[in-house]
């Protein structure tokens, strides 16, 4: 397999594009959370991977027409030392050090974030580190008032017994329940609005009582937010542009 990245010119944005050229019959494209993934068969002619690309390129600026938000994940802070991080009613201060070292780590005290990061990463592997570390960091730092949300949201509409409140850096869904009684959220919705965040916390407790998107399930989430349609769809219009 080989490995390239290029950027693209899609509408107003750059977008990041990883070109894998493998043992394969097909040639297709798709929309990753990090960027577009385009791959080709290894032996592919230059002259037909160049039309492949130009094809492929159509199809996203397409995709671009119909829905522009959908491209929102890819605009990806490009940070720098001594950059101001806000995230809700915070801010962080960072710090970012490049050293000899296998693993990066972050750490937070008194409102400054020091990144240490490995030297030799890429340019992906070192901005995705990053976005890694911050998420980690800042859920660290928020989760007890997460935390205290949820248990007052679910003392005050549910009373459903809670076993646990986790903050994760998610990008497949911005919540999850399980059967046991553990809440996980995404570190992502910490750039939402206050009643966005409540909303995503509310869907997850009604899963407490409903562990389905049945009926019942939507008429738990409207009693507790009658408008919880209107947090939907400011999740679907602006959502992707939530992230670190």
């Amino acid at each position: 397999m080989k490995e390239e990245w290029i950027k693209l010119k899609i509408g107003t944005m750059e977008v990041p594009v990883q070109i894998i050229r493998e043992k394969r019959r097909s040639i297709r494209a798709s929309m990753g959370k990090d960027n577009v993934i385009m791959r080709f068969p290894i032996n592919l002619p230059a002259g037909e991977e160049v039309a492949h690309r130009e094809r492929l390129t159509k199809w996203l600026e397409k995709q671009y027409e119909k829905k522009e938000g959908l491209f929102q994940r890819y605009q990806k802070a490009d940070y720098q030392d001594g950059d101001t991080l806000r995230v809700g009613d915070r801010q962080y201060e960072l710090r970012l050090r490049k050293e000899d070292r296998k693993t990066s780590a972050a750490s937070l005290k008194q409102g400054q974030i020091v990144l240490r990061l490995n030297k030799n990463l890429d340019e992906q592997q070192f901005s995705k580190s990053i976005r890694t570390l911050l998420s980690r960091v800042v859920g660290a730092d928020y989760l007890p008032e997460i935390t205290q949300r949820v248990q007052a949201l679910n003392e005050q509409y549910f009373q459903r017994p809670l076993k646990g409140v986790k903050l994760k850096y998610n990008h497949s869904n911005w919540g999850s329940c399980s059967n046991s009684g553990n809440i996980n959220l995404s570190t992502r919705l910490l750039f939402a609005p206050p009643e966005v965040v409540d909303y995503v916390i509310i869907h997850e407790l009604a899963h407490l009582v409903e562990l389905n998107h049945s009926h019942r399930f939507w008429a738990e989430v409207a009693k507790a937010m009658p408008d919880y349609e209107k947090k939907e769809a400011w999740l679907k219009e602006f959502g992707a542009g939530c992230d670190f």
